[in-house]
């Protein structure tokens, strides 16, 4: 098995100060002693060629300076949790933390056998999650009341992210709190343990209303919810691992309840019991009416009712046993004008309010309420209704009633402006005081909410769901009322409503209302981010300049650049915060940014200073602004691809001319660079050499003068093939005793590098030069005779014609090929040290001779027919040197021997054809010799000059019949 290192896949994004943790483990590498030994280090993206040391199991010296105070102070660690597993943990990260992290395990063994490191990415960002409510500090209810709150919480995080969101109480005695009810980060509802119960009853919700509030229903308050409530919210991030992490966490709505134990109910009572009771039985015209109705009877709080409000006979409204409420058939249009509202205020308690009054209400008012059984299916059954005593309510018309217009009328605004309505009144006599409400045209029942108010005193109050909101009701003139709201968000839409009301001896004598209609126009509807630039393909080194032009929006905003290389992950460079301040990602030092301002137009600058190829990928910018105490998103620009080339080559290279050699001599080819691209460029060179119509490398160097040889290569190739760099530069291809197998193509091919402004290295298209090289082999010094007669034994002599140095030693090898076969195989080999090596275990056949220096010879005795075939000899000629020792200088082949051996009894026609006519001839020739000596002195001469011949034949190398 093959030992293997893993870590987590990046990469990771982790917020600024939160924890970072990063498992390794080791496989199938044994532990020396009780475990393996680990050790983690990082590279920055601003230099990726530095490794830093930060950590060790086995080495209490190993961080490098910036990180040896965090490791001794444990903010860095690295924990065995098994003999081959570690985690790494960085406690608060910081910006700086950025980059990419390796761990290793220390491998104790000599041999080296699968990967012992792994490497992951980690993207510290800042933390964009806010959480905010506008709950008071303390609240304060009776046992059984209903309980509301509500709380923001959004991100502005560029990656995709996941809210998961809580209440918590923390009761007075306890540290920590205890979840109410959660929703988690794939918006599922889960009850606390000491609440699930009452969730399962309905008596606890959670809604989200919008894209940012959480609101909380707590329908019946218990003494055991005192202590301080507050909202959580936490942000997830999905890593690569499909696995969910918290990036991020805040608290927000720390509000101190108190809750009251009821007062002492009726005892034993065995009937409802109703009343009534009206705040003010005479009113005037315009004011409001405010009748509560009463319920009392035994185990009150275990029973449902239902409660109605009836005038002269007539239902207003009623509240059924879930607390819905229902307007009557007279009513049900002052219900959605928001004249009419109803609630239960209590757990005995239930009021409506009808504001402002017309003449027409007055009469006679009771309250009527009966039980609601509710059944084990869920349907309720209706008990005997109850009515309490009548109480009678006189309205009277105003004189000289108060008049009031409100001068705008339908309005459009964008989301963030500033909303200003002027309430004018007329008919004025005494103190007045105004109150300023809203209703919501998004749903067909919603009513008239209080915004702010201003006494007749001048003290102003905001109503509980505006108190985080910039909002101001003024007095500019005694008849004028001004609504000032900030920060204007299409939830902000609806009807404005002034109410004015006029006093006299603290008590309110008359009121009119005015209203008119308000658009909010989303920001995302009407605010464009558009990203452009002049010119998107640049040559590395060159300069790009990107803008993102945000149109429509006058609003502080919170910019975010983005790329987007092709291994398809976002990474942030820079985020410019709504207040001016700068947050970097990453490599900072390549980047510049320009923002210039104009009216309802402005132009972020992106400046990629010197681009490199790491710049290219597809750019997006993201705005989003800051309303209302939540993160609003503007739809994303479009991606504007930037592709970085690289620059023209203008490499040129001269080459040797056409070569040609002889066999074993020293050959040495060149190309040179005649035009750089750069004065300050590398050169990766490769030879290559064509035979046969084929090509394959020889040797190679890259950038860094590297050797490498071509797979093709053999290794005693190897052995007589160099390669050098000259000036020029030059690059010089040296081939040592070259053969005939040497000859063919050579291309000289060069790949320039350049280094970016990053200081990285990349490549040019490669440019090459050829040279044909010719080997010349030399004619053969050694002749031998052929024969294809019956042999006893024959001699393959192997005779030195010429040598380099008297001082030359040789290595004679004989060969032989059979008429059946191409291959040319030894039989047999003589040292320079004389020793004797036979191929075929053949020494009792094979007699070697070495009669002179320069004389060597083979004998085959008593040859068989398998002993036919060609013979030849191959000499290799060695001389001392003083760097090398020995060093073989020649390789030299002789001519061929051809032999045919035959069986006893066997006849070769041709053969003894060929002997008779050559004896027929001889006799012949003897005769005429015999006249020529008869003859005297012309048979002498003819004598001598056959004998001439005869032993020039007899000088040559023969075979022995």
């Amino acid at each position: 098995m093959r030992v293997n290192t893993e870590v987590q896949a990046g990469p990771l994004y982790r917020v600024v100060g939160s924890l970072l943790s990063i498992s390794c483990n080791v496989t199938d590498l044994p532990p020396v002693g009780a475990r393996n030994e680990f050790e983690f280090r990082m590279k920055k993206p601003e230099n990726p060629n530095f490794e830093i040391n930060i950590i060790s199991t086995g080495d209490e010296d190993f961080s490098f300076a910036r990180y040896t105070s965090r490791v001794r102070n444990a903010e860095i660690t690295l924990t065995h949790v098994g003999e081959n597993s570690v985690v790494f943990e960085v406690q608060r990260l910081q910006k700086d933390d950025e980059g990419e992290y390796e761990c290793s395990v220390v491998n104790p063994y000599t041999e080296y056998d699968g990967a012992y490191s792994a490497k992951t990415i980690v993207k510290v960002i800042d933390n964009s999650l806010s959480v905010s409510s506008s709950v008071s500090a303390s609240l304060s209810h009776t046992e059984g009341d209903a309980l509301t709150l509500t709380c923001q919480a959004s991100s502005n995080t560029i990656q995709h992210t996941h809210l998961s969101f809580a209440w918590f109480l923390r009761k007075n005695t306890e540290d920590s709190g205890h979840p109410i009810i959660l929703m988690d980060r794939d918006f599922t509802l889960k009850p606390g343990q000491e609440f699930q119960e009452r969730y399962q009853a309905g008596l606890i919700r959670l809604d989200k209303i919008g894209e940012a509030t959480y609101r909380l229903k707590m329908s019946q308050l218990e003494q055991s919810d005192q202590g301080e409530i507050y909202c959580e919210a936490q942000e997830w991030i999905q890593d690569p691992d499909r696995s969910w992490y918290s990036i991020a966490q805040r608290v927000a709505g720390e509000t101190n309840l108190t809750v009251m134990a009821q007062a002492e109910v009726v005892p034993d009572m065995s009937s409802l019991v109703v009343r009534i009771s009206v705040q003010q039985t005479t009113l005037q015209e315009g004011q409001q009416l405010s009748v509560t109705c009463s319920v009392d009877t035994q185990n009150l709080r275990e029973k449902f009712f239902s409660v109605a409000w009836l005038r002269e006979g007539v239902e207003l409204a009623q509240i059924g046993p879930t607390g819905v409420l229902s307007a009557g058939p007279d009513y049900s249009a002052r219900e959605q004008e928001g004249e009419l509202r109803a609630a239960r205020i209590g757990d005995r308690d239930y009021r409506l309010i009808l504001q402002p009054v017309r003449t027409k209400d007055q009469g006679e008012y009771i309250c009527r309420a009966w039980s609601q059984d509710r059944g084990q299916n869920g349907v309720f059954t209706q008990g005997a209704a109850q009515d309490s005593s009548p109480q009678l309510v006189s309205i009277s018309a105003t004189e000289n009633g108060l008049s009031v217009q409100i001068q705008n009328g339908v309005t459009a605004f964008k989301e963030g402006d500033r909303l200003e309505l002027t309430c004018e009144v007329d008919g004025v006599n005494d103190q007045l005081s105004v109150t300023w409400q809203h209703r919501s045209t998004s749903t067909l029942k919603s009513v008239f909410t209080s915004v702010i108010s201003l006494s007749q005193e001048g003290v102003m109050e905001k109503s509980e769901g505006f108190i985080n909101r910039k909002v101001k009701a003024l007095r500019p003139a005694h008849d004028t009322f001004t609504l000032e709201l900030a920060d204007l968000t299409p939830s902000d839409s609806g009807d404005y409503q002034c109410t004015v009301s006029e006093w006299k001896t603290n008590s309110k004598t008359n009121s009119a209302s005015g209203s008119t209609s308000v658009i909010v126009k989303p920001v995302d509807t009407f605010a464009k981010v558009i990203l452009k630039s002049r010119t998107t393909i640049v040559k590395v080194g060159e300069t790009v300049e990107l803008i993102c032009l945000i149109r429509q929006l006058s609003l502080p905003i919170t910019l975010t650049w983005s790329l987007q290389r092709d291994d398809s992950t976002v990474n942030n460079i820079l985020t410019v915060y709504s207040n001016g301040t700068i947050s970097w990602s990453g490599e900072q030092h390549r980047y510049q940014l320009k923002i210039q301002k104009k009216t309802n137009d402005d132009s972020y600058y992106l400046i990629i200073n010197g681009a490199s190829l790491k710049e290219a990928g597809r750019y997006q910018c993201e705005a989003s602004v800051f309303l209302e105490n939540i993160h609003k998103k503007l739809r994303p620009s479009n991606q504007l691809a930037v592709r970085v080339n690289n620059p023209e080559s203008k490499l040129s290279l001269t080459s040797t001319p056409a070569l040609t050699r002889n066999i074993n001599t020293d050959v040495k080819m060149k190309c040179s660079v005649s035009s750089p691209t750069s004065t300050s460029s590398r050169y990766a060179v490769t030879w290559l050499l064509q035979q046969h119509g084929e090509n394959k490398t020889i040797v190679s160097t890259d950038r860094d003068a590297l050797v490498t040889f071509g797979q093709q290569v053999e290794l005693n190739q190897m052995q007589r093939i160099s390669m050098s760099r000259t000036q020029g530069p030059g690059f010089e291809l040296t081939i040592r005793q070259a053969r005939s197998s040497d000859k063919g193509l050579y291309t000289c091919e060069v790949v320039e590098w350049l280094q970016d402004p990053r200081g990285e290295w990349f490549d040019l298209p490669p440019t090459s030069k050829s040279t044909q090289l010719t080997i010349i082999e030399p004619a053969n010094d050694l002749h031998l005779n052929k024969t294809t007669q019956h042999l006893n034994n024959f001699t393959i002599p192997c005779n030195i014609t010429a040598q380099s140095s008297n001082e030359s030693e040789f290595k004679v090898t004989w060969f032989r090929q059979m008429e059946t076969d191409n291959e040319q195989r030894p039989i047999f080999t003589v040292y320079r040290n004389a020793t004797l090596h036979y191929w075929f275990g053949d020494s009792d056949q094979l007699k070697f001779g070495h009669p002179l220096p320069n004389e060597f010879s083979l004998t085959v005795s008593k040859p068989i027919p398998e002993n036919s075939g060609r013979y030849f000899c191959e000499v290799e000629e060695w001389i001392p040197s003083l760097s090398y020792g020995w060093r073989r200088v020649a390789l030299e082949r002789s001519g061929y021997l051809t032999t045919s051996v035959y069986k006893e009894g066997e006849c070769n026609c041709l053969h003894i054809l060929t002997g008779v006519v050559i004896i027929a001839l001889v006799i012949m020739f003897l005769l005429v010799l015999k006249i020529c000596w008869k003859k005297g002195t012309g048979g002498k001469k003819a004598t001598q000059s056959l004998w001439a011949e005869q032993h020039a034949l007899n000088a040559k190398p023969s075979v022995e019949d």
